[in-house]
């Protein structure tokens, strides 16, 4: 794999389509979508790549693919979800506010909104819950998106016997996060003791093969007294500006889209079995804690990821690599999704 990569960026180094950009170059903009106000990073001209972030991520998370997909020839665009970062109009005290039909809805009104004249579909990046929407967006609206690079977050089929968040509780308990998630308030006020920066900096660099628990009072197990140690992907500034957005809007919008994930069972009984029909490449890191959720590598790996999703092209696994996949790994990231996205 590696001698791939190195041909392949040999070969593509000297592409006189390149058009170097910088941060600075970004472009800041505010959209009413769907009845809030999407505050959108842009960059580049070119085919549209609609990236989508997850949790707890803004639009900066996909900085290193912005710039790069942009000097490349794509137009790159980035919003904050609702309930997150500068979008502004989705009432956070309200989960039922947050299903995948309302975030849906706001990045089809996204899309109709950027798009260049004549251009009907746009590529789609997506991560964690990103790609949970991304997966959404895909099967009620495939006539939107050319082709899909997912990152860490596979199909989830509904299952029509369980409900998601029950069966969570049972198979992990109570410390399970995504259970300790679902009170509205309660780790909210745990947050506020841990304080933002320390919540960012334990979950940014948090990469077990396992199950993340989250017991009362103890969290990940760090005192907000011990010193921050930044993973190797982050600089102090990266964090400072997660901080001081966290900071600003708290973490309940975020926080919403667990909550709402029992509700999105009930309103999507009539997507039950229904495939994803968009061509898709889908890369996950092999210490991610969704890649080690239980059944996620057999379903990934023997066959029912594929059912599901039968314009599935590719699977990457990438090693000794964590949650934050094209964050930690962001040349081959860029890459993979510049290499699959080349095809259409």
């Amino acid at each position: 794999m590696g001698n791939f990569l190195t041909l392949f960026f040999f070969k593509h180094k000297h592409n006189h389509n390149i058009q170097p950009h910088k941060m600075e170059d970004i472009q800041h903009n505010m959209v009413a979508v769907n009845g809030i106000n999407m505050h959108v990073a842009e960059l580049g001209k070119g085919p549209t790549i609609l990236f989508i972030h997850g949790f707890p991520e803004l639009w900066y998370t996909w900085r290193h693919q912005m710039i790069y997909l942009a000097s490349h020839g794509y137009r790159a665009v980035a919003p904050d979800l609702r309930g997150y970062g500068d979008t502004t109009g989705a009432p956070t005290n309200d989960a039922t506010k947050f299903t995948t039909l309302h975030v849906v809805g706001d990045l089809v009104a996204l899309i109709e909104a950027v798009v260049a004249p004549g251009e009907e579909k746009v590529f789609v990046v997506g991560h964690d819950w990103g790609a949970f929407m991304a997966w959404a967006l895909c099967l009620y609206r495939p006539d939107k998106v050319k082709a899909l690079v997912n990152l860490s977050v596979p199909f989830s089929p509904r299952n029509p016997k369980f409900k998601p968040v029950d069966a969570l509780r049972a198979l992990y308990g109570n410390d399970y996060y995504i259970i300790r998630f679902q009170e509205p308030g309660e780790i909210e006020g745990e947050l506020a003791v841990w304080g933002t920066e320390r919540f960012l900096n334990d979950i940014f660099n948090y990469r077990k093969p396992e199950a993340l628990l989250l017991p009362k009072g103890i969290g990940f197990g760090t005192s907000p007294n011990d010193p921050l140690v930044l993973p190797s992907w982050l600089s102090k500034e990266d964090l400072a500006y997660y901080t001081s957005m966290f900071e600003k809007t708290g973490f309940s919008g975020g926080l919403n889209y667990y909550r709402a994930l029992n509700i999105n069972w009930e309103l999507t009984a009539a997507w039950t079995g229904a495939q994803v029909k968009v061509p898709v490449k889908f890369i996950v890191g092999d210490l991610d804690l969704t890649y080690n959720t239980m059944g996620a590598k057999d379903y990934i790996e023997k066959g029912g990821f594929k059912k599901d999703v039968p314009l599935l092209e590719d699977v990457i696994i990438l090693r000794d690599v964590g949650h934050f996949l094209h964050e930690e790994k962001p040349d081959e990231i860029n890459q993979y999704i510049h290499h699959f996205f080349k095809k259409f």
